[in-house]
């Protein structure tokens, strides 16, 4: 007997309803099932959010090393123990080493005729190289009419494109200035000469100099065996001004060993390593082994200080910096030879945005970072003292997402 009374009109009706429940109980079901799967994206997302967040990510300049920067230096040259670098006007890129740093078995050291000496040869100690890795020039030594430091170290290029050269061993009292093709100019201070960190005429193991093309100034971190910034006119050599830390005149006691945990130290410790001036005219100084950047006007006034990796002891985290090359100079990269790192610094600030690097041998690696400095088209290089004997680029590019506070090696890619 049909249901309902057996009328198929009601029976029609009847299917039709049930088949538009079974399309709506579908259709609840795709939609909790679309739903279901969205919010598992969602969950899953918000879960890659808060790994990128934990992991520490921040916005900043982007770096790779290149590996293949430099070209390989001709005549079977070697290089030492590289301890400056410096960048002109035209982007080529300067470095000094010291040749007495190589090894016996890194350059011809035998008499014997029957064993093959076809390498290797001690390079020139100042070598200039163009954008594309290639050596352009090369002098240095000593001379005639100058005193060629025991120990060079730190090298500038000045705004009239002339070369400064300074040195760090005990008898090295004086900076050098040359033309870029190595002619001789002009000697401040003698050998041996030196009477402490408030003499007038001589420095004591001077590390690095800046030249403020405004001004026509040469700053000079004085250095290894005082404890001071001095001022020079760039032309005649004439000492204009000097201080120490926090302006303080400059005190060569033994202020002992440094100790993360005690106040702040009145006085520089050697070496002061590097003294920088920014566009905005703030004098930013390395306090090696005291772990810190002090920040001065033009005329020795203090302004504020950072420290950077604090607890750092023997030869300290700060080694050199330069500055980014945007127009305000947003960045300082720091060089650290200890924790072998370079560091990305917001400059106005002080505050530490991350840094790049690793100890090792292999490239975007260091072995005693010493040297650092910047391109027109904002690239870092490096150069590494001890055994680590050389020079290296990292490419700029761009700005972007950048892990913090540490982004290990920058190879190619891998960022």
């Amino acid at each position: 007997m049909p249901p309902f009374g057996g009328h198929e009109e009601q029976q029609g009706e009847f299917m039709k309803r049930l088949s538009l429940l079974r399309n709506r109980k579908l259709l609840v079901g795709v939609v909790g099932i679309v739903v279901f799967l969205a919010l598992g994206f969602g969950q899953a997302a918000l879960e890659r959010s808060a790994a990128a967040q934990s992991e520490g990510l921040t916005w900043g300049p982007m770096f790779e090393v290149d590996p293949l920067w430099p070209k390989p230096l001709p005549n079977h040259w070697v290089i030492g123990a590289t301890i400056g670098v410096a960048v002109d006007e035209r982007d080529h890129v300067w470095i000094v080493h010291r040749a007495s740093t190589l090894n016996a078995g890194e350059i011809e050291a035998s008499a014997d005729p029957q064993v093959a000496v076809d390498c290797c040869v001690a390079a020139p100690p100042v070598l200039e190289f163009d954008q594309a890795g290639n050596l352009v020039g090369y002098w240095g030594g000593p001379g005639e009419g100058y005193e060629w430091p025991k120990s060079n170290h730190g090298i500038a290029v000045d705004h009239k494109s002339n070369v400064w050269i300074g040195g760090n061993d005990r008898e090295d009292a004086h900076v050098l200035k040359f033309t870029r093709h190595g002619q001789f100019l002009l000697q401040v201070g003698r050998a041996g000469q030196s009477q402490g960190s408030n003499d007038m005429q001589n420095f004591s193991r001077v590390a690095k100099i800046f030249v403020d093309p405004r001004a026509n100034e040469a700053y000079i971190s004085d250095g290894y065996g005082n404890r001071r910034v001095v001022v020079i006119d760039a032309d005649t050599g004439e000492f204009k001004r000097y201080w120490g830390a926090y302006g303080n005149v400059p005190d060569d006691a033994d202020l002992g060993r440094y100790d993360p945990r005690a106040p702040a130290a009145k006085q520089f410790r050697t070496p002061v390593h590097c003294a920088e001036l920014s566009t905005d005219q703030l004098l930013y100084v390395c306090d090696r082994v005291n772990d810190r950047i002090q920040v001065f006007n033009p005329d020795g006034t203090f302004v504020k200080e950072m420290f950077i990796e604090k607890e750092t002891l023997g030869a300290g985290s700060v080694w050199d910096i330069a500055f980014s090359k945007d127009a305000d100079q947003t960045y300082l990269y720091v060089a650290d030879g200890v924790n072998e790192k370079v560091y990305i610094v917001e400059r106005k600030t002080l505050e530490l945005v991350s840094s790049f690097g690793d100890g090792g041998r292999q490239p975007g690696q260091f072995y005693g970072t010493h040297s650092i400095a910047t391109d027109s088209h904002g690239n870092v290089y490096t150069t590494e003292t001890f055994e680590g004997k050389r020079l290296q680029k990292f490419a700029y590019k761009g700005m972007g997402t950048i892990r913090t506070p540490h982004q290990g090696v920058l190879w190619p890619g891998a960022n």
